[in-house]
């Protein structure tokens, strides 16, 4: 193992916390012919440039998510990758939480009944200096709130629910001074129109905030909590009784350790061995991106691109 960062404390931390050694750069990690795989987690604007370093280095690939500041770099991402025959996985990891990996069963068991809707918010305490972070700065972050949390939110809805385009999009900048926006709001239609997903992605929540609920004709399921300051993770059933009234509720609860990072990459790992697992993909990230830009798009914001 070997770990390269542009802050050499960082590296030596990590290294020493991993037995991993330490290279002075990211060129010098990815020509290592020992190493099979990269994980690359920096701020938005190298992901994409590293990623393909990597890959360009016949390396298989775990990218932070968005994976790309934009569309287009996820798609030159993804058409390196399947020339080389690698994989290329996004860090969608909520994906991993124990919670979601119920709901999913829940979802594809159809006990629920055909899903009708699905409601998300998604919020950031708040700071101060927040505004003079990386995440505010679009040449570096590409976006602000809607695309740093709102795209799990957005992965979320198309992993439980299907296939989902943008029906409106707004963005606002209520608190913090800066050129990105502060909050995002998304009302997403299924190509068919039976389905529908309002969305709100927030850093002026005050206290940090994770709910997502998924709405069938029999009932529904709802995660909230992500553990640590978002509070105990729980998964809550609600399950329809032919007479109506108060619904059957089943909870249950996942205090432990957030362990989603770690089983994320285990995914990554059996992927390469050929399995098919969670694991987000690279046309996973660019849906994703592309229903925020179109956003940014409708919003005339300058940095915005298809």
């Amino acid at each position: 193992m070997a770990v390269a960062d542009l802050s050499p404390d960082a590296a030596r931390g990590l290294a020493e916390a991993s037995g991993a050694t330490v290279e002075r750069d990211q060129a010098a990690l990815v020509r290592r012919t020992d190493l099979d795989a990269v994980i690359v987690a920096t701020t938005n604007d190298a992901l994409a440039p590293c990623a393909l370093a990597a890959l360009e280095a016949g390396k298989h690939v775990l990218v932070e998510k968005p994976g790309g500041r934009s569309p287009a770099e996820l798609r030159s991402l993804k058409q390196h990758a399947d020339r080389a025959g690698l994989v290329l996985g996004i860090g969608f990891n909520h994906r991993f939480h124990p919670a979601f990996r119920r709901a999913k069963q829940i979802v594809a068991e159809g006990s629920l009944g055909p899903l009708m809707y699905i409601r998300g918010r998604y919020g950031h305490g708040g700071r101060p200096g927040y505004d003079r972070e990386w995440r505010a700065d679009p040449a570096r972050a590409g976006g602000g709130e809607l695309l740093d949390q709102g795209v799990h939110l957005i992965d979320l809805c198309c992993w439980l629910g299907g296939e989902f385009d943008l029906e409106y999009g707004s963005v606002a900048t209520f608190y913090w001074s800066m050129p990105v926006e502060d909050n995002g709001f998304l009302l997403l239609r299924s190509p068919d129109g039976r389905r529908k997903a309002w969305l709100h992605a927030s850093c002026t929540e005050w206290k940090n905030l994770f709910d997502f609920e998924i709405f069938g004709r029999n009932g529904k399921v709802e995660v909230c909590g992500l553990g640590r300051s978002y509070g105990t993770e729980e998964l809550r059933v609600y399950r329809m009784k032919p007479e109506m009234g108060p619904p059957d509720m089943e909870l249950e609860q996942f205090p432990g350790e957030d362990l989603s990072w770690r089983d994320e990459f285990v995914a990554f790992r059996e992927e390469i061995a050929g399995s098919s697992t969670y694991l987000g993909k690279p046309a996973d990230a660019e849906r994703a991106l592309t229903i925020v830009h179109q956003a940014y798009l409708a919003a005339g914001l300058p940095w915005a691109a298809p």
